[in-house]
């Protein structure tokens, strides 16, 4: 009884199967949507891509009797030779395709019919069990409802053939620039092999294999009496001419990128879209990001991208976003222009903007010595590329040669908000962090911005500080030809003044201010005015250069998309000859323009090591820009004339015979730069006077009491500090540093907190005080007690 019962449901399961195969396929879903034919032209009307079809079924639909006879026999024989005998599903390709597969022990043979195919390309299932018996019910449900060469219709212009294009006319179009009417036999048998695998068949990238594919085809066409052997030798001899995929996908990135401002929906109004592209600038642009990277492959580098503005409008002229848009091993169709990576020293000149605004001028020298930061994420120790300190530095070549150690002391004092709001003013809407988030570390670009950020950000410092988004669109027609509405023009605003903006320009392209860190002749020294930024993110993963011309702004990166870090490749040997290459290209055969200077601007002499006025003592002195009113008002004090005994050479007092007195310039530095100093190996002039005069032993600073006490000095905290506890961050890793300054002759200190000793300590004095919310005084004192140095007040907020 309970067998039968089994058998009865069974029974009754496979009859409601095959009633329900019965209900008609919706006829809605096999309407080809509307023709698509956009074309995207450069700026001078080139054509750079024109699309032909989507994954929806847009496309030139052609019918069955358009296509030659060969065509349809070179798919059927490629894909389902029982076509035209089976109802929807092919039962003995699905036994052949089990027991391959389980001979293999894996799925080396499908048995989907091209009816099957066809449902795939309507409804996307993915490939699993259960959606395979969807697809087969669906199959039957279609071959019930339409014939079999209104399918193969249907199939013909619905299967993908790679490279972003459906249906056989398109395909035609795009590997054989023709028709698929005039297809040849072997041709013909060629993009029937294409639909088993797109992207493994790829005409582009696998040709031999989409070769041996299309000769299968032809065998198995000749062993099923399809074609004669004559026939079968002449399509074996026939060359493929394939179109170059340049000429189908010129500018892919930015066709691609151009295309998405668009919905589907709007596409379909469209006839013409006239880009901003300048192909002849595209195509160098390629060509000679192509052979950098072919020239650092034993350093590790796979890609790269290149961006160019016309700085007057804002055209986008080039986007190079990779080396080969095909090439699926180094994800070629990643847009390097659109992505975000770690921008390096290339948002250092918006920092040293701010600090122009904020009373510093382009003298002002900056401390580049050892430098400890406390900030959310912990301790921060930056060290330049060099791994060097260079001691005093003007604001000029701090930023010309991209010292890291300058950058952070300046953006400790101005906070990292104040930059962060000036580059979000700036374009770089992709740092949607927090400052404290990013902190100090913003200026050396912790964060991560895109190129084509970069390059809006940079074009603003050459238009004198205005910020304008770029543009890719001209003109929008419709199928017809008639003008539609384009995108609004951007709005513009001022970023920076125009004085500060020439400043940054003045000191980019000061290729004497880079030569410390980049050498006399470096890929960034031009033959015409051209200012121009590197920088290296960390672990070198990414290098940039970014510069303009009155003319151009160009921006380049180097690197791979996988994020794996390049040999030694720096934003100097890997993205700045490629810059030059690009830069010298933009502006051959043009006469050199000069960047303009704005009123509110002034020369002065300034002595190079003080950044102040010339004293009679400087040997050198050099022409420096200010703007007006914050010209240096003090005289050099860092060159100072000694009187030596030669005998000696200690200070010479007054009872020192006139015959034996030398004069000799020293570089006298600041108490900070004592460590320094020392390390360099810089002549200091003496402490002790001459005993020969007759005061012996007597000192340069006496040993009354207190004179020590002037030279005792607190580095860091300074006076008036404000410290805050983060919240998150564990108590035990948030300390403050304590930094001092110490005379030779003194091996040991004690730091005191509030009055009450806290640490003794040797050279280099430093110490590590946990911080505690309240009022504090900190002071130094001699190991006997006997000189302090003056007290330090700050504040710690809990």
């Amino acid at each position: 009884m309970k067998r039968n019962r089994v058998v009865i449901t069974i029974f009754a399961l496979v009859v409601l199967f095959g009633v329900s195969t019965l209900i008609p396929f919706s006829k809605k879903l096999l309407e080809p949507a509307p023709i698509i034919s956009l074309k995207i032209l450069d700026g001078e009307g080139r054509l750079l891509r024109e699309v032909l079809s989507d994954e929806e079924g847009r496309a030139r639909w052609v019918s069955l009797e358009k296509v030659p006879q060969h065509l349809i026999s070179a798919l059927l024989a490629a894909e389902d030779s029982r076509f035209y005998r089976h109802p929807g599903i092919d039962p003995l390709a699905l036994s052949r395709a089990l027991v391959q597969n389980i001979k293999e022990r894996r799925v080396v043979s499908g048995a989907s019919t091209i009816t099957q195919q066809v449902v795939r390309n309507i409804l996307h299932f993915p490939r699993t069990l259960p959606h395979k018996i969807r697809e087969s019910w669906y199959a039957l449900r279609l071959e019930g409802t339409i014939s079999k060469d209104e399918i193969l219709t249907q199939y013909l212009n619905r299967v993908p053939y790679g490279n972003q294009t459906f249906g056989i006319e398109a395909a035609s179009h795009l590997y054989f620039a023709k028709p698929a009417s005039h297809l040849s036999l072997a041709e013909s048998a060629f993009l029937a092999g294409l639909t088993r695998s797109p992207s493994g068949y790829d005409p582009f990238r696998h040709f031999p294999r989409a070769k041996e594919r299309q000769e299968k085809i032809l065998r198995r066409m000749l062993n099923k009496r399809m074609i004669d052997y004559q026939t079968y030798q002449r399509a074996l001899s026939q060359p493929l001419n394939l179109c170059a995929r340049e000429n189908s996908f010129r500018a892919p990135h930015f066709c691609d990128w151009v295309l998405g401002k668009f919905s589907p929906e709007e596409r379909r109004d469209i006839g013409i879209i006239r880009t901003t592209l300048d192909l002849t600038i595209q195509e160098a642009a390629e060509k000679l990001l192509a052979n950098r990277v072919r020239s650092l492959k034993r350093a590790g580098v796979t890609n790269g991208a290149i961006l160019i503005m016309d700085n007057q409008t804002g055209d986008i002229l080039a986007m190079v976003g990779s080396v080969d848009f095909f090439n699926k091993e180094h994800d070629g169709q990643v847009n390097g222009a659109l992505s975000l990576r770690q921008p390096g020293s290339t948002l250092k000149p918006f920092t040293y903007g701010l600090a122009l605004e904020n009373d510093l001028t382009s003298a002002t020298i900056i401390p580049d010595v050892e430098t400890h930061a406390v900030t959310a994420g912990g301790d921060f120790t930056p060290r330049n590329y060099d791994g060097k300190f260079h001691g005093p530095v003007r604001l000029r070549t701090a930023l010309a040669s991209s010292y890291n150690v300058p950058a952070v002391r300046v953006l400790e004092n101005l906070g990292a908000d104040l930059l962060l709001n000036r580059l979000h003013q700036a374009g770089f809407e992709s740092l949607r962090e927090s400052p404290i988030h990013y902190g100090l570390g913003l200026t050396l670009g912790n964060g991560e911005v895109t190129l084509l950020e970069l390059v809006g950000a940079y074009r603003a410092l050459a238009k004198g500080g205005t910020f304008q988004k770029g543009r890719a669109i001209l003109e929008i027609k419709d199928s017809k030809g008639k003008s539609l509405p384009r995108p609004p023009i951007p709005e513009e605003k001022r970023v920076v003044s125009p004085q500060i903006s020439y400043l940054l320009t003045h000191i980019l392209s000061d290729n004497d201010a880079r030569i410390p860190a980049f050498g006399l002749s470096s890929p960034l020294d031009l033959p015409f005015p051209c200012s121009v930024k590197t920088g290296t993110s960390k672990d070198f993963r990414d290098n940039w250069t970014i510069g303009y011309t009155p003319r151009y702004t160009v921006g380049v990166w180097i690197g791979n998309f996988d994020g794996s870090p390049m040999r030694s490749v720096s934003g100097i040997s890997g993205a700045a000859p490629l810059f030059h290459d690009v830069m010298t290209f933009l502006e051959r055969d043009k006469s050199p323009r000069c960047f303009p200077s704005p009123d509110g601007l002034k020369r002065c002499l300034i002595c190079p090591l003080s950044g102040k006025i010339p004293g009679t003592h400087c040997p050198h002195q050099m022409e420096e820009i200010f703007i007006e009113g914050t010209e240096p008002k003090e005289v050099c004090d860092f060159h100072r004339l000694i009187r030596l005994d030669r005998r000696n050479r200690l200070l010479a007092t007054k009872d020192c015979p006139g015959d034996v007195i030398e004069e000799r310039v020293f570089e006298v530095f600041p108490p900070l730069y004592q460590s320094w100093v020392a390390k360099e190996g810089i002549p200091l002039p003496p402490q002790t006077f001459s005993s020969l005069s007759g005061e012996q032993g007597q000192r340069l600073a006496g040993h009354k009491k207190g004179s020590e006490s002037k030279r005792l000095a607190i580095a860091f905290p300074d006076e008036g500090d404000i410290f805050k506890i983060d919240p998150v961050l564990r108590r035990d890793y948030q300390s403050l540093r304590l930094e001092a300054i110490i005379p030779e002759e003194t091996n040991r200190i004690t730091w005191l907190i509030d009055g009450q000793p806290f640490a003794t300590v040797e050279r280099p004095f430093v110490a590590w005080w946990p911080l505690t919310p309240g009022r504090h005084r900190v002071e130094i004192r001699t190991k006997d007690n006997k000189f302090f140095s003056q007290t330090v007040n700050f504040l710690v907020l809990n």
